[in-house]
């Protein structure tokens, strides 16, 4: 179950802690505001950035998924596709190039994943928020 609750947090931009709020405040595609990050989760608070640079480690995961994706594609030239050199090289740039905001905004919910576990009870604090003001 916890490999499901990150892959949900991840893919659907969601806080790990609570899946309520959203981590990453504007579409993937915005190049000038990819890695805007809200301070906090608006349902349970959660501060994302927990200290200066938090993020940095977010590169590493980049790195992996990155590596990740050439290591197969290099499995898949060298079995099934046998692609020239100059054609794989192409398209492996051309994918890097236009996959790269995806990429950039997954390791950084990857990163925040590894260090915030997903609480059910957090998810209902708004709720309970809500019917005690009214």
């Amino acid at each position: 179950m916890l490999l499901a609750n990150i892959v949900y947090s991840v893919v659907f931009n969601k806080c790990p802690q609570c899946h309520q709020g959203k981590v990453l405040t504007y579409p993937p595609y915005q190049i000038n505001k990819l890695l805007d990050t809200g301070e906090s989760c608006v349902h349970c608070e959660l501060k994302y950035e927990k200290e200066p640079g938090f993020f940095y480690g977010a590169m590493y995961v980049s790195y992996a998924l990155t590596s990740g994706v050439f290591i197969v594609a290099y499995l898949l030239q060298l079995l099934v596709l046998d692609l020239p050199e100059t054609q794989f090289a192409l398209s492996m740039v051309s994918f890097i190039l236009l996959t790269f905001p995806l990429v950039a905004r997954w390791s950084r919910l990857l990163w925040l994943n590894f260090f915030v576990s997903y609480d059910p009870l957090k998810s209902n604090i708004s709720i309970s928020k809500q019917s005690n003001s009214k």
